[in-house]
């Protein structure tokens, strides 16, 4: 099988999480191809599943990522599944009010799903489970465990579609 990972980052750390997805497709013995929304390409990408991740930026992803979703050519991609990744701030530690929870439900968790519903609303084959990595501060680097935790969901994702 053959993944494609699609990726925007500001930063750089939604880039290394786009690494870790490469990086683990080919350890099981996968075709992998990285793209960066930012880029032109002489061909559409094709593959037998997608990865498309962005930043988190004000609750929602960056333009460009959801422009890439909505341009997805569906005679290709229809049927393929297809996983949304985030980077997202850090979830507060300690002691933390309501609010303080409600906030950073409201602004670092919906951007993913925001984005895995206008994928399905647009045809496309988006898996429900959205892959959250979190990064230390405004502009990272990734959290300790972000590259390990990035892996396990994609040996489960490569799993689950081998069924």
């Amino acid at each position: 099988m053959k993944g494609i990972v699609v990726y925007d980052s500001y930063f750089g750390n939604t880039r290394k999480v786009a690494e870790a997805i490469i990086e683990q497709i080919k350890s099981e013995g996968h075709e992998a191809e990285l793209r960066s929304v930012r880029e032109d390409y002489p061909s559409p990408p094709q593959g037998d599943f997608i990865f498309v991740g962005s930043p988190n930026r004000m609750g929602g992803v960056t333009g460009r990522t959801k422009r890439h979703v909505k341009h997805l050519d569906l005679s290709v991609w229809k049927d393929k599944p297809l996983a949304i990744f985030t980077t997202v701030a850090p979830h507060p530690e300690g002691e933390v009010t309501e609010k303080e929870k409600s906030n950073y439900e409201r602004w670092a968790l919906r951007a993913g799903p925001k984005l895995r519903d206008k994928a399905k609303d647009h045809g496309l084959n988006a898996v429900d489970k959205v892959l959250y990595v979190e990064v230390k501060g405004q502009k990272g680097p990734l959290a300790d465990n972000g590259v390990e935790q990035t892996k396990q969901f994609v040996h489960e994702f490569l799993q689950a579609i081998k069924r």
